[in-house]
């Protein structure tokens, strides 16, 4: 896997980077098995940089990309996440 210096931070990520909003469950049939084993592929495969947001299932996405890497051990990708926007209160 290729990687590049992200901007100004000096830190080496992957060209490639696993985008999370699936697995958030947003658009329905996610499995967490599927989606835990997409996630897990992807690391093996040496994506170091996961995107996701708050708003990705609610939540979910950063629970699941949190539960994968805490069953990883050590590894520290790079994770970027956004702060969503809702239109009602919840």
């Amino acid at each position: 896997m290729k990687k590049r210096i992200l901007g100004k931070t000096g830190k080496s990520i992957s060209e490639i980077g696993f985008g999370a909003w699936a697995i958030g469950g947003t658009w329905g049939g996610s499995q967490p098995g599927g989606c835990r084993g997409a996630l897990h592929a992807a690391l093996d495969a040496g994506m170091t940089f996961i995107d996701t947001a708050d708003v990705y299932g609610d939540g979910r996405s950063e629970k699941i990309i949190a539960e994968v890497l805490k069953e990883r051990g050590g590894e520290r990708p790079f994770v970027a996440t956004k702060i969503g926007r809702r239109l009602s209160p919840m």
